[in-house]
């Protein structure tokens, strides 16, 4: 936002992160106005730097040091006033009880920076203070104990809606004033409701592991569902792929909590993401309804789980294709429903009586691992599935299915 915003359009920019990850880890995020690099440009600049082949400048630069997070939180209240346009313009939040856990990473800004100046009670938010030892819990909206927590939170203090956020704020995810966690396919469905409202037919792309529920509920709120890769970047480069060849595509999001709106120049940025939730509770309670309620159609599976198989050897990736090789051409052997538009690994959808739900096997983008998703619409369907599926891999040595047969 540095590199866009009016005042501050710098020609770079550097984010020091390494996510969620240890606190022995460190990383960084390279930025232009474009947008986020990727790999490849990464493995140019160090390429160019290992070489020395840079230009120096004529004139030393100058180091001027400012707090950017005032600014940037700036920015989302002026945003959330405009946009709602409440009889209070200045607090359009005000009478919302909104608790944030920032599990002790950046995020804690939220609530000095956006939530206090729109008039919400924050009482009760926690773990506001950045600690990299993350001395309470991992900052992780996929981490169970990090969503728990701030569930309990909600609970405790009666809340009207809980945020957690990742360690660098790119990701996120909510609570219910019940307690129940919106966060992987209620998240993307949630957003998914809002962005139809405000661009009805547009694309909304995801990864690859979500429910058919969602898909679902996609196409009833009047969308597109384009079922992409698992990854970020995957998403997000769909979604901008879509809109270069013509077809109108505004939101991109992956089921870690990762969501790029085009209106946010396809950054995942989860301090917009609820930026976006709570313009459309501050309009929901104007018209005499709940948030939630725009997810109340969502059909959700009976039974999921995800099971990380290892791969032993060296040659992994080789021997992760070949099994996947090999059981696409089981399952067309079986007559399996094997899903006709899929960019990333097997997916196969199983009758009622046979499983009533669907799996998903594919390569991990970084490790030795075959990630498998099943879900069931039906009680004991997963294992239904799990043990069709174990018929096939079992002869596989150097994949790990011990999980998958116990089943």
């Amino acid at each position: 936002m540095s590199t866009v915003l009016d005042g501050f359009s710098f020609d770079g920019a550097i984010m020091l992160t390494a996510s969620h990850l240890p606190f022995n880890r460190n990383g960084a995020k390279f930025f232009t106005k474009d947008g986020g690099l990727e790999k490849a440009d990464i493995a140019q600049i160090l390429q160019l730097a290992g070489e020395g082949r840079f230009p120096m400048a004529e004139e030393p630069g100058k180091r001027e040091c400012f707090d950017f997070l005032p600014v940037y939180g700036a920015h989302l209240v002026a945003l959330v006033r405009r946009t709602v346009a409440a009889d209070d313009y200045a607090e359009p939040l005000k009478g919302f009880h909104i608790v944030v856990d920032a599990g002790n990473g950046a995020g804690g800004f939220f609530v000095e920076h956006v939530l206090k100046p729109l008039g919400a009670d924050t009482s009760g938010s926690q773990f506001l203070e950045p600690d990299g030892s993350f001395p309470n819990h991992a900052p992780n909206p996929e981490d169970d104990t990090a969503m728990e927590a701030i569930a309990g939170c909600v609970l405790k203090h009666n809340a009207d809606l809980g945020i957690l956020f990742d360690t660098d704020v790119d990701r996120a995810g909510a609570v219910a004033p019940d307690g129940r966690e919106i966060n992987r396919n209620r998240l993307i469905a949630l957003m998914a409701a809002i962005t139809l409202m405000e661009h009805p037919g547009t694309t909304i792309v995801t990864d690859s592991i979500t429910s058919a529920g969602l898909g679902s509920f996609i196409a009833e709120k009047g969308g597109r569902h384009h079922r992409f890769k698992r990854g970020y970047r995957n998403v997000i480069n769909e979604a901008i792929r879509l809109n270069g060849e013509g077809q109108d595509c505004q939101l991109a999001m992956e089921t870690s909590g990762h969501g790029a709106l085009k209106e946010n120049y396809f950054l995942d940025d989860g301090a917009y993401l609820m930026v976006k939730l709570l313009i459309k509770m501050a309009q929901c309670r104007a018209e005499g309804r709940r948030l939630f309620s725009l997810i109340d159609t969502l059909q959700e599976p009976l039974e999921s789980i995800e099971l990380r198989m290892g791969l032993g050897g060296e040659d992994f990736a080789a021997y992760g294709a070949k099994v996947l090789t090999e059981l696409s051409a089981y399952a067309l052997a079986q007559g399996w429903a094997i899903a006709p538009h899929n960019f990333e690994g097997l997916r196969v959808s199983f009758p009622k009586g046979e499983g009533d739900g669907w799996f998903l096997l594919r390569m991990s983008l970084h490790d030795p691992l075959m990630p498998l998703n099943i879900e069931s619409d039906s009680e004991g369907g997963v294992a239904i599935i799990a043990k069709k599926l174990y018929e096939s891999l079992r002869h596989f040595d150097r994949l790990d299915t011990g999980a998958l047969s116990a089943l």
